[in-house]
């Protein structure tokens, strides 16, 4: 049973900063539970208002169903305690996205990130009736990714607040700056709004100020104390220490992450290897980075401690 209720779940991942855990695998591409454990047990001694279990970064995509469930319920099992709200994924199509829900709530999860359907494009009907057709299958309070094919005006997005009580967050994977306009000018603060963006601290400041207080922060994995720096700084409105960081850390980050596609969960994965910290490799079809990038990494984490003391 979860420990909060949607609304509950709501309030406390708005307040701070939330991160997805990568997946540990071993040299043979299985699960490796201990490391996992022991990643999770760390990052919760941070000021983190909420972990999400095998989501994206934690390669949902490469999982299968059983495994799904075994990494939410060691998640809920090592952090429960901590009062940090564990959020476990859904998605693929409604039936199996409801399985997801089902065995969520089973593994005591406190709240659902509803990720894109698979493959199959859809109306915004369709995806409405999707969205709704999960959150009536559960209890836990859900977010829904708008990303890829699964995306929400903010005409359906309040049609399904009205319908879903536990619909109670949004998450925003696009950058269309206007549709967030529209959809916090419509629905106020009824939803929490995350920011989804890869290397969601290139767009906080701005998405600050429509309505999206907090984002998910992959580099959290490796340097925890410098995302909640960043973080903090965002908040404060501390727009030397934004652009700073990320002039001296962030955006020559993303230039690494850029060089090849998938790179966005391979450099989180370098970069726990860099601090000593190894979560093993990427599953295919993705691709570690080469020993030369991680080395570039491991320059740019080097850097953080003077960065941090300016």
């Amino acid at each position: 049973m979860s420990r909060h209720t949607p609304h509950e779940f709501a309030k406390q991942i708005g307040a701070g900063l939330l991160s997805f855990p990568v997946t540990p695998f071993k040299s043979d591409l299985s699960f490796d539970e201990a490391a996992y454990r022991s990643h999770l047990s760390w990052l919760s001694q941070y000021q983190v208002a909420g972990l999400f279990a095998a989501g994206g970064t934690g390669e949902f995509f490469s999982l299968t169903p059983s495994e799904v469930g075994r990494v939410v319920r060691t998640a809920v099992s090592e952090i429960g305690g901590s009062g940090v709200p564990l959020i476990a994924p859904s998605g693929y199509g409604t039936a199996m996205a409801k399985e997801y829900c089902r065995a969520a709530e089973d593994a005591g999860a406190d709240g659902i990130l509803l990720l894109p359907p698979y493959l199959t494009e859809a109306s915004t009907d369709g995806v409405a009736e999707h969205v709704e057709q999960v959150c009536k299958s559960t209890s836990l309070g859900v977010i829904v990714y708008n990303r890829a094919n699964q995306v929400l005006d903010e005409h359906a997005l309040a049609r399904l607040a009205d319908h879903c009580p536990n619909l109670v967050g949004f998450k925003d994977g696009i950058g269309d700056i206007e549709l967030m306009t529209r959809i916090y000018a419509k629905l106020g603060d009824r939803l929490t709004y995350v920011g989804g963006l890869p290397t969601a601290e290139t767009f906080a400041l701005p998405y600050l100020t429509l309505g999206v207080t907090t984002y998910s922060s992959a580099i959290f994995n490796f340097v925890p104390e410098f995302a909640v720096y960043f973080y903090k700084a965002v908040r404060a409105g501390d727009h030397d220490k934004v652009y700073r960081a990320l002039n001296e850390f962030v955006l020559p980050y993303i230039a690494i992450r850029n060089r090849k596609r998938g790179y966005a969960v391979s450099i989180v994965k370098a970069g726990l290897k860099v601090i000593g910290r190894d979560a093993g490799p990427v599953r295919p079809p993705l691709t570690d980075l080469t020993d030369a990038e991680c080395a570039d990494l491991s320059a740019l984490v080097a850097r953080l401690p003077k960065l941090m003391e300016a």
